[in-house]
């Protein structure tokens, strides 16, 4: 009775007909023969207890809409074994929709994503051509091209970019280009022939024109190549560009020389030197037209404006242990007239380096301001100024000349002569 009372909870059951051989009925049902739910196992005989299932499972829902089954099984005999598994249906085969559902958001915010990247390329292609600022080569090799953002402490007075800040982009992108050709030693941008017979390189002339300083958060495109420079010598180009627009800012040229690092004397290119770079170097003309107009010497009586006692930071020198190049710029502009800094901006430079300075030295800067100025610069508003950097007795470390133009003023020239990658 307990059995049948259980299974009646769950299953209603049919009465069984009145049976004269219910004592024996009962005896069986008792008996040691009946398995654990007091269901007697399959035998032979077709005769057993019939059980007609009218539970009802619960109502699922799928899409806010209840579904309701019921099972299309009438009745299972005595004899056959229950299973604790719920039976197969269509509707628990369904797949688990919240699964399919993140997986479907998944997919849509993937593709969001890559949307968003294809705009931002197409709006900022400068930040994801070069995204970490370590350059790369174009052109087949001979171009090093590398963007830098023009950061907050780089810009002066005017909100724009110094002409210090320039300077640097255009070392920083020299020494990145020999490494990126293979070529780095463990010199200051010295290839691994160069170091093995100890040598190092010098700069001996620089000539810049600005066109447009960049202003802050602006991103330039900087371009360099190399080419020979006589005998032993090799030229430098650079080529600044806006990133957005395109635009030319600044194109520099210079030439190089090898010296020995311990006798501090010029060296000619060796063999083996020359093959390491002679690959690399681009036959084409100079980014700008060499000045051909001698750099004056300027002594006591001829400097209008002179700058005594200027003397070496340990931060100024660089790991070949003398002034860096750039630092001469700033010497050069301490006896600048302070109503042309204030009133007009660099718009062209020409620097000979005629020997190094040390750690020791000190500086003196001379500056004279062209009366008649060469090409009427003066009278279109534009000034020009001579300059001179001597060690305190008398030897020359520089001579310069610099051009001005009044500040905002717009000047372009023809910027066509440099090797443009297409786009």
């Amino acid at each position: 009775m307990v059995a049948t009372a259980a299974t009646s909870a769950f299953l209603p059951v049919a009465p069984l007909p009145p049976d004269s051989n219910s004592k024996s009925s009962s005896s069986k049902l008792g008996s040691s023969n009946l398995d654990t739910s007091g269901i007697k196992p399959k035998s032979g005989s077709s005769r057993g207890l019939k059980v007609k299932t009218n539970a009802q499972a619960p109502p699922k829902m799928i899409n806010g809409s209840s579904v309701g089954y019921s099972s299309t099984k009438e009745g299972l005999k005595s004899g056959e074994e229950t299973s604790s598994s719920p039976q197969r249906t269509f509707i628990n085969q369904l797949p688990d929709w919240s699964m399919l559902l993140a997986a479907i958001t998944t997919m849509f915010l993937a593709a969001e994503k890559q949307w968003m990247m294809l705009d931002w390329k197409t709006k900022r292609p400068d930040v994801l051509g070069d995204p970490f600022g370590l350059g790369r080569m174009v052109q087949d090799g001979f171009v090093f091209r590398q963007n830098f953002s023009i950061r907050s402490y780089e810009i002066g007075a005017d909100r724009t970019a110094s002409i210090d800040t320039l300077m640097n982009h255009l070392q920083e992108t020299a020494l990145n280009h020999v490494k990126s050709a293979g070529l780095w030693g463990d010199g200051f941008g010295a290839t691994p022939e160069m170091c093995k017979k100890n040598l190092i390189w010098v700069v001996t002339r620089m000539q810049v024109l600005v066109d447009r300083y960049p202003t802050w958060g602006d991103v330039v495109q900087v371009d360099t190549w190399v080419s020979s420079s006589g005998k032993n010598g090799m030229r430098r180009d650079w080529l600044f560009r806006d990133c957005r627009t395109g635009e030319i800012l600044t194109r520099a040229s210079s030439v190089w020389v090898m010296m020995n690092k311990d006798t501090r004397r010029l060296s000619k290119m060796p063999d083996e030197v020359r093959a390491e770079i002679g690959p690399y170097f681009v036959d084409t003309p100079p980014v700008i037209a060499e000045d051909g107009r001698k750099l004056q010497k300027l002594d006591d009586n001829s400097a209008e404006h002179i700058r005594t006692g200027l003397t070496p930071r340990w931060n100024d020198l660089d790991v070949n242990q003398h002034v860096n190049n750039v630092k001469y710029i700033g010497w050069i502009l301490e006896s600048a007239p302070q109503s042309i800094l204030e009133t007009h901006e660099l718009s062209g430079m020409t620097l000979e380096y005629r020997r190094e300075c040390g750690k020791n030295n000190v500086i003196s800067s001379l500056t004279s301001v062209s009366g008649a100025s060469v090409g009427g610069l003066q009278d279109s508003g534009n000034v020009e100024c001579q300059h001179l950097l001597r060690l305190e007795d008398g030897s020359e470390v520089v001579r310069g000349r610099t051009e001005w133009r009044p500040k905002h003023a717009k000047n372009f020239g023809m910027l066509d002569q440099a090797p443009v990658e297409s786009t």
